[in-house]
């Protein structure tokens, strides 16, 4: 096991500087491993999910969304925020069922990212959905607008390196394909 007490910071101080709806804004002075004090901003989030959708073709789910801080249409996987004390499974089942009307049969966790981890303490839990079946019409919330697209994995990961996927969520979760 490394020792790495001495590249830990601590607290100094901490208050808040927004608190959104969704995201909290924070600026902490820390003190660093060589005793001198530095100033730390970051986004407090809730946290969310993605589901790798596996179809019985062997197709993922995708979805087309515009995404507003880029102002562009972008191509990722099912995924959404974890509510405040729900369990990460029942919002992987809630977000799948809302964005594209499926549900499935077996789930399984694979694992967590820290899409940005210098601003921000956001996790997003992986999981795997299979045996899936269309239960009805999407669910969405009152202002989520979205297409769903079926891609086969090569052609995902082709999307990945000719940049029609840029979304690091799901350029994470394709990666845990090779493992499954």
């Amino acid at each position: 096991m490394l020792d790495d007490s001495h590249l830990i910071e601590s607290e100094v101080s901490s208050e808040m500087v927004f608190e959104g709806a969704l995201l909290h804004v924070r600026k902490d002075v820390v003190r660093l491993p060589n005793g001198k004090q530095s100033i730390r901003e970051y986004i407090r989030h809730p946290g969310a999910v993605v589901v790798l959708a596996l179809l019985d073709n062997g197709n993922l789910l995708f979805e087309r969304q515009f995404r507003y801080p880029l102002r562009r249409v972008f191509l990722e996987l099912p995924a959404g925020k974890i509510d405040a004390g729900e369990d990460i499974l029942l919002t992987a089942q809630r977000e799948l069922l809302e964005e594209t009307g499926y549900v499935a049969r077996e789930w399984r966790h694979l694992g967590v990212m820290h899409p940005c981890i210098g601003y921000s303490d956001e996790r997003i839990e992986i999981f795997v959905a299979r045996g899936l079946h269309l239960s009805g019409e999407k669910q969405l919330d009152h202002n989520e607008f979205l297409d769903v697209i079926e891609l086969s994995p090569g052609a995902a990961r082709a999307a990945v390196l000719d940049g029609g996927i840029t979304d690091a969520k799901t350029i994470t979760a394709l990666y845990w394909l090779d493992r499954l």
